[in-house]
């Protein structure tokens, strides 16, 4: 007789070199983003309370900016990794980064549970956790299927619990399939929580 776990769902977590000169770079540039983009600030004030995003205005930085080229180009590698980990039959395709934004959470700010349809790896950069800062929260995707399935012991390890929170650091970056949902409970920090979120297509 057995136990054995089957299903299993990645996710890759990594830190890049230089991140701290990096991390300046960033955040100047998404202040001044803020400041210039007014389409994003309007649509922020509606979707992103007390928040900015240039999800809705400027989403393609990888292509315009040279400090999101330059994530793109270092994060390559290891998204190429992850596609080997997770044993997909690419047939000579690769994954590709297709959109990528940066993110300013004012306090309270805060991003209800949601997926990327139509990519297959997303994920975020993290530039600044200031104290108070949210985790990166996944949900288990059976959630909507355990039916009567008593809770887990609180006892349990993380990564069998119904949430999975991850409270990253300066530098660090979070990979994971699209299709698993996510959610940033809100920001109690007093300085904004700044990161570039990202996706990529085949």
């Amino acid at each position: 007789m057995s136990v054995q776990m089957v299903f299993p769902s990645y996710i890759y977590r990594g830190r890049l070199d230089g991140a701290p000169a990096l991390n300046r770079a960033f955040a100047r540039e998404i202040e001044q983003l803020h400041d210039l983009d007014d389409h994003g600030r309007a649509w922020s004030e509606k979707h992103y309370v007390n928040g900015y995003s240039s999800y809705s205005s400027m989403a393609n930085l990888h292509e315009t900016s040279p400090n999101f080229g330059e994530l793109r180009d270092r994060l390559e590698p290891h998204v190429r990794k992850f596609a080997r980990a997770l044993n997909w039959d690419l047939r000579g395709r690769r994954p590709r980064m297709t959109t990528c934004w940066a993110n300013a959470m004012g306090e309270g700010t805060h991003h209800t549970l949601h997926l990327h349809p139509m990519s297959v790896i997303s994920g975020v950069y993290y530039v600044n956790m200031p104290p108070g800062s949210s985790p990166f929260k996944i949900e288990d995707p059976r959630m909507g299927l355990l039916m009567a399935a008593p809770p887990r012991a609180a006892t349990a390890p993380a990564n069998e619990q119904p949430y999975l929170r991850i409270q990253p650091k300066p530098g660090e970056f979070i990979l994971f399939e699209s299709w698993m949902r996510h959610e940033v409970p809100p920001h109690r920090g007093k300085r904004p929580r700044l990161s570039v979120s990202f996706n990529y297509e085949l």
